[in-house]
């Protein structure tokens, strides 16, 4: 009797084969820094130090808030209140696979001012493999301010009764609040305001202080120091904006509009 070989296809071979390989890739040990690899959470404990942390760099770069009411807001108002701060951490990016640490410690960026949406480092001081990530905050500071008492269109011009006292979170924009009533009132919006939404620097027209050709008084300070002149504008003074100036000697130079027909230069 004869036998034949029995012939397998070679995508059958290619399966087994495969299937080998997968085996014998199980019974390998694992490496080292593969093992390692892990989730990194953020423990109670480290979530504390990060907010102890965001709050000491925050409080230390807020100025103190001091309110200049005027006649039009209450009087518990014209009294300074203390600024009340919150710090909300988020969490790691998901896809993060980072080697396993035993030690972690925060750190403030450098430039990073924690105001708003910031972040806060992270990094691993003692572990298999140093490494170091970025951790979402969002920091907000409650504090007093003017805001809008009613909806108020773009292009109004403000008057005293459009205006109320409300704690709103100063960190929710990068611009000043407007702390003062008599700098506000008589000024032009350049955007709408909901009821309750607090008036920025930003959200007022800038001021032209003087115009071209008009003759102002030039103010000129420094360490220990400080001088008046006078002199002609060469470029209308509008707020927040630098203007050239010529002096009564001929002399061209570029100040800052601070006033009525004001300019003052930083030696």
């Amino acid at each position: 009797m004869k036998f034949r070989h029995a012939h397998r296809p070679a995508h059958a071979l290619r399966r087994g084969g495969l299937l080998i390989v997968s085996l014998l890739a199980l019974c390998l040990p694992v490496p080292a820094s593969a093992q390692a690899s892990a989730d990194v959470t953020v423990d109670a404990a480290l979530l504390d130090q990060v907010r102890a942390l965001a709050l000491q760099a925050t409080q230390q770069s807020t100025p103190a808030q001091t309110l200049n009411a005027g006649d039009s807001a209450p009087a518990e108002a014209n009294a300074a209140k203390p600024l009340r701060f919150e710090v909300q951490v988020g969490a790691l990016d998901s896809r993060l696979r980072l080697a396993a640490c035993q030690r972690i410690e925060p750190y403030l960026p450098p430039g990073m001012r924690l105001w708003g949406k910031a972040r806060i480092g992270l990094r691993c001081t003692q572990g298999v493999k140093p490494w170091n990530v970025y951790l979402p905050v969002t920091v907000r500071v409650f504090g007093q301010a003017l805001v809008a008492a009613a909806p108020l269109p773009a292009g109004a011009t403000l008057r005293g009764d459009d205006l109320r006292w409300a704690e709103i979170d100063l960190a929710e924009d990068n611009a000043p609040v407007v702390t003062n009533a008599a700098l506000a009132v008589g000024r032009t919006l350049t955007r709408p305001l909901m009821a309750g939404r607090g008036l920025r620097q930003t959200d007022l027209k800038p001021r032209m202080w003087f115009a071209a050709g008009d003759s102002v008084k030039v103010l000129a300070s420094g360490p220990g120091f400080s001088v008046a002149g006078s002199g002609q504008a060469l470029t209308p003074g509008i707020e927040g904006q630098t203007a050239r100036v010529r002096t009564d000697s001929g002399q061209v130079l570029t100040g800052t509009p601070v006033g009525t027909r004001v300019v003052e230069l930083s030696l």
